[in-house]
């Protein structure tokens, strides 16, 4: 089987994801075809050198509809022979596209590829999309359907996580971000955001609250308590199915949850023969991918089972991982990650994560993975895994190993 590689990574700042963000004159195309340039440039190819350009964003709908993966080539530098694929794996879709890509690689499909995704959640508002799951009752009834909110109030309560937990890993995450920009930990990957005529528009991630603390965070009302016990009673539905809870603890608000933000990354992605025509150094190899479902109501629980399973089938134990990055989409999920593993927090989200800096859908499983590498790199540490929780009940994993 040939081995795939990691070539480079980049990604945009994060912009705030609502109407005065910086990013929000900005289209889901546009942005798309920034990140591809940068790419193509960094690395000096031409423009008909990889394979396929996979892209994942998850509401497909307006300015992210149809296959936004074309539309981005034609607006980008590289050649109309390249075609692009559109993906969504909801929250995984960057990550989803790199994994893809790697194992098209190792298939024997293709030498090299870009992959990664956007999110412009300023513009096209999450769920516009509908989702049969939400919205056709013959099916969220079946599946006891309540909102993603509520499925991290659940594990909560499940596993026994606290408010102050989650608050606590909410304003290490805030520092983390604010110390990692600093010290320009970010610096390899990014890209500034220019607008057409050149002028840079962002340059640094909007959405960090360095000055969050504790009591800040404990004004904070629950954000998912009223559509829990009140309209439309969502509590009730997750209490049938998991009668053992009595009640659901609701401890997650705006500060210890993922932001909405807008972003886009790429990975540049090739077998060795790939880097050798093209005069670039592999940074990492891509040593194992996996994806898997998992309860659909409780829903956030996939990196554990899918980490689980990607260490089996690559025959690695959890102390083969040297750093890990598991995405903030609420404080339960990361809490419910460390708890599972017994992984202690100083190898997890080392350089904040999602609570601080957003958590653009489509683009952030692939903007981990370059956070992971260039992470790696930075430490001189070898061995990473980074993984995502997914809507609806699924899990996604990419195991990387720096060369």
């Amino acid at each position: 089987m040939t081995d795939a590689f990691i070539y480079d990574t980049v990604r945009t700042p994060r912009g705030k994801g609502r109407k005065d963000g910086a990013l929000h004159e900005v289209t889901s195309l546009r942005l798309s075809a920034q990140v591809l340039n940068a790419l193509k440039e960094r690395n000096g190819l031409e423009g008909h050198a990889v394979e396929d350009v996979i892209w994942g964003n998850v509401t497909q709908v307006g300015e992210q509809g149809g296959c936004l993966a074309r539309s981005a080539v034609l607006a980008s530098d590289l050649d109309e022979s390249i075609p692009g694929l559109a993906i969504n794996r909801f929250c995984a879709s960057g990550m989803e596209a790199v994994n893809l890509a790697a194992n098209q690689i190792r298939g024997g499909a293709g030498d090299g590829y870009i992959a990664g995704g956007v999110e412009m959640m300023g513009r096209v508002a999450m769920g516009s999309d509908g989702a049969a799951i939400a919205v056709d009752p013959s099916l969220a009834m079946d599946s006891y359907f309540v909102p993603q909110g509520i499925s991290a109030d659940i594990i909560a309560t499940e596993y026994g996580f606290t408010r102050d937990q989650a608050d606590a890993l909410a304003v290490e995450s805030q520092r983390r971000a604010a110390e990692a920009w600093k010290d320009d930990r970010f610096a390899k990957s990014i890209i500034t955001v220019r607008d057409q005529n050149g002028l840079p528009i962002l340059d640094r991630d909007e959405y960090m609250r360095p000055a969050t603390d504790m009591q800040s965070l404990g004004a904070l009302n629950p954000s998912f308590q009223q559509m829990g016990e009140v309209m439309p009673g969502f509590d009730a539905v997750a209490l049938m199915k998991y009668p053992h809870l009595e009640r659901i603890n609701h401890i997650h608000h705006a500060g210890n949850s993922s932001g909405i933000v807008d972003g886009s990354a790429g990975v540049l992605i090739g077998s060795k023969a790939f880097g050798e025509a093209h005069g670039l150094t592999p940074r990492a190899r891509i040593k194992a991918t996996a994806k898997i479902g998992t309860d659909p109501t409780i829903m956030l629980t996939g990196p554990v089972p899918v980490t689980e399973k990607i260490l089996a089938d690559s025959g690695m134990s959890i102390k083969d991982i040297d750093l890990f990055e598991v995405n903030e989409a609420f404080a339960a999920v990361v809490l419910r990650f460390m708890q599972a593993f017994d992984v202690s927090d100083d190898r997890v989200n080392v350089n904040g994560g999602s609570i601080a800096m957003g958590h653009p859908l489509g683009a952030t499983g692939a903007i981990i993975i370059g956070t992971l590498l260039d992470e790696l790199e930075r430490t001189g540490k070898s061995t990473g895994l980074a993984t995502l929780c997914i809507a609806s009940g699924m899990g996604a994993a990419t195991i990387i190993e720096r060369v």
